[in-house]
C-alpha cells in the first residue's frame, strides 16, 4: 500500500521563484518612475495654488479698472510668498499682458533636471470676457504641468 501512495510536492521550484522575482522587478521598474513624476507634480501644485490667488487679484483689478495693474502691489500679488517648494513669485506687465511667474526652489528643480524651474501665467484682458489666462510659458517641462497648461 505504501508503494501506491506518491509523495506530494511541497514548496516552489527555483525556476518558479525566479519568474516571480523577475515579474516583481519589471513592475517596480515601471512603477518607481511613475511615482517620482507623481510626487513632483504634487510639489508643483503648491505654486499653482499661489498663482491661482494672484490670478484672481489681477482679474478683479482688471474688471474694476479696465486695465492691468502696473505693479505687483497694485495687483495684490504677494511676491514675497514662499513655500517649501516655491522660492518666489514675480509679476510684470508688458503691452497690456500681465505675467505671473512662479519660481521653484533648487531642491525641486534638481529633482526635475536643474534648469526647468518656472511656470508663467499670462493674462490678456478683454472688456467683454474679463481676463483669459494661458500657462504654457516658463521652463517647466510639459509632463509636470497641469493638463490645461501643456
Amino acid at each position: 500500500m505504501a508503494s501506491i501512495m506518491q509523495k506530494s510536492q511541497q514548496g516552489f521550484t527555483l525556476i518558479e521563484l525566479m519568474i516571480v522575482v523577475a515579474i516583481i522587478g519589471i513592475l517596480a521598474s515601471i512603477a518607481i518612475p511613475a511615482y517620482q513624476d507623481y510626487t513632483i507634480r504634487a510639489k508643483i501644485s503648491e505654486g499653482l495654488g499661489i498663482a491661482a490667488a494672484a490670478k484672481t487679484s489681477v482679474s478683479e483689478y482688471f474688471i474694476s479698472q479696465n486695465t492691468m495693474p502696473a505693479t505687483a502691489t497694485a495687483a495684490g500679488v504677494n511676491v514675497a510668498q514662499t513655500t517649501p517648494y516655491v522660492g518666489g513669485v514675480s509679476y510684470a506687465v508688458a503691452a497690456g499682458v500681465a505675467s505671473i511667474k512662479i519660481h521653484y526652489r533648487t531642491s525641486l528643480s534638481s529633482q526635475i533636471d536643474g534648469t526647468h524651474d518656472t511656470i508663467e501665467f499670462k493674462g490678456t484682458g478683454s472688456s467683454t470676457s474679463g481676463v483669459r489666462w494661458n500657462c504654457t510659458a516658463g521652463t517647466l517641462l510639459a509632463k509636470y504641468r497641469p493638463a490645461n497648461c501643456r
